[in-house]
C-alpha cells in the first residue's frame, strides 16, 4: 500500500490536531500575558487614568475616540495599550507598521478597508513614507482619500469618503515624526520605565497566569534584572521556568532566579554579556575613557550602531556611562560594579 492510499484512510479527527486552540489541559500560551483591560494593565498609572478619561468621555458622546499617540521606549506595553483600546471600545483593530507601508496605495487599501468605529494600529508610525504621510493628513483630519486613477495628463483624482476611524501611532522616536502627523493626534501618551515595585507584581501577575509559583523574593529578583521593561521581565520570567521545568522544581525561590540567570550572564543590575564587555573594555582597556564609539564597538566586537542603541541607553540611564564630546566615560558606579577602585592602574596591555 502506498503512502497516499493509507492517508487517504486518515480520521478527520486526527486531522484537527493542528488547530491553534487550546486543547484539555494543554498549558495557556503566552500571549495570555497581555492584558485585556485597562484596570489590568500594570504600571504607568497617570497615563492609565488620563486614558481611562479620554475613553469614557468618547464612550458617553457615543463617538469614536480622537487618534491617539503612544511614545515611548521598546517594551513598554504600546502594542498592549492599542488592543486594550479596541477592547474597552468593544470595536474591530488592524494592525500596520511604518516598514510594512512602502507606497500611498498601501496605506489607501488600508484606510477604504475600515468599519465604522475601527481602530488601525500604525507601529512603528514614525517610518512612514512621506507619501504614505501626507495621505494619512488628510484621512485622519477628513476623513476621506484621495485615489488617482490613471497616469499623465489624463489622470483624475476621485475622493473616496472614509467611516470615522481612530488611528493608534506607536512610535520609539517621536522626534521623527512630521510635526503635521503630530498636531493630528488628540492624545499623546509617553510611556516610561517601570519602578521595580510595578515590575515585581507584573511579574506575579505573569507568573500565575504561566502557572508558577514564586517564593518570596523570586519576583523582586527578576524586577531587578528587568532594565525597567515589561518585555525583558516577561522573557526572564519564560527562562526561569525553563530551569524549573528541567530541575523539577514544584516553587521557584530568589536562589533559583540568580542561579539561572547567571546562566544567561545577567548579573543582578540586569547587566548582559555585551553591557558588561562594555564596561570592562572603557575601564581595563581604557582606563575609564574617554573612548570613541567606534573604538569601543571594535573592542567589544559588535557594530557601532548596535552599542550606541542596545547597551548605552540603559548603562547612561543607571548612571554606569557618561556620553561627553571627548567620549564615552565610566563613571565610579561602572567602577565598583566591577570590582575596582576608580582611578586605579588597570590598562590592558597588548
Amino acid at each position: 500500500m502506498t503512502q497516499a492510499q493509507r492517508n487517504s484512510g486518515a480520521a478527520e479527527d486526527s486531522l484537527r490536531m493542528v488547530s491553534a486552540a487550546p486543547m484539555g489541559d494543554e498549558q495557556v500560551s503566552d500571549e495570555e500575558l497581555r492584558p485585556h483591560a485597562l484596570s489590568s494593565f500594570i504600571g504607568q498609572p497617570r497615563l492609565k487614568a488620563q486614558l481611562q478619561l479620554f475613553l469614557d468621555a468618547a464612550r458617553k458622546r457615543e463617538v469614536p475616540p480622537d487618534h491617539i499617540l503612544l511614545a515611548g521606549p521598546p517594551g513598554l506595553g504600546k502594542t498592549t495599550l492599542a488592543m486594550i483600546v479596541a477592547n474597552e471600545l468593544n470595536v474591530p483593530i488592524r494592525v500596520t507598521s511604518g516598514p510594512a507601508i512602502q507606497h500611498a496605495g498601501d496605506l489607501a487599501s488600508v484606510l477604504s478597508a475600515l468599519e465604522p468605529g475601527e481602530v488601525l494600529f500604525i507601529d512603528e508610525i514614525h517610518r512612514l513614507p512621506r507619501a504614505a504621510e501626507e495621505l494619512l493628513y488628510i484621512a485622519m483630519e477628513d476623513f476621506r482619500v484621495d485615489v488617482m486613477v490613471g497616469k499623465g495628463p489624463g489622470a483624475t483624482s476621485i475622493p473616496l469618503t472614509l467611516p470615522r476611524f481612530t488611528v493608534i501611532g506607536a512610535t520609539t522616536r517621536e522626534g521623527m515624526l512630521p510635526s503635521p502627523l503630530r498636531a493630528r493626534f488628540g492624545f499623546t501618551a509617553h510611556l516610561d520605565y517601570y519602578p521595580h515595585e510595578e515590575l515585581e507584581k507584573l511579574v506575579e501577575r505573569s507568573s500565575t497566569v504561566l502557572g508558577i509559583t514564586l517564593e518570596e523574593g523570586a519576583a523582586e529578583q527578576l524586577s531587578l534584572r528587568s532594565r525597567g521593561t515589561p518585555r525583558i521581565a516577561n522573557r526572564l520570567l519564560r527562562r526561569v521556568r525553563d530551569w524549573a521545568i528541567v530541575h523539577d522544581l514544584p516553587t521557584v525561590g530568589a536562589g533559583d532566579v540568580k542561579e539561572a540567570l547567571e546562566l544567561y550572564q545577567i548579573d543582578s543590575q540586569g547587566l548582559d554579556r555585551l553591557d558588561i564587555a562594555v564596561l570592562n573594555a572603557i575601564v581595563r582597556n581604557f582606563n575609564g575613557g574617554p573612548v570613541g564609539l567606534n573604538n569601543l564597538a571594535a573592542m567589544v566586537g559588535e557594530e557601532s550602531e548596535t552599542v550606541e542603541t542596545v547597551c548605552e541607553p540603559y548603562l547612561v540611564r543607571e548612571g554606569f556611562l557618561v556620553r561627553t564630546p571627548k567620549g564615552r566615560v565610566a563613571t565610579r558606579k561602572a567602577w565598583e560594579h566591577l570590582g575596582l577602585q576608580p582611578g586605579s592602574d588597570v590598562t590592558t596591555v597588548f
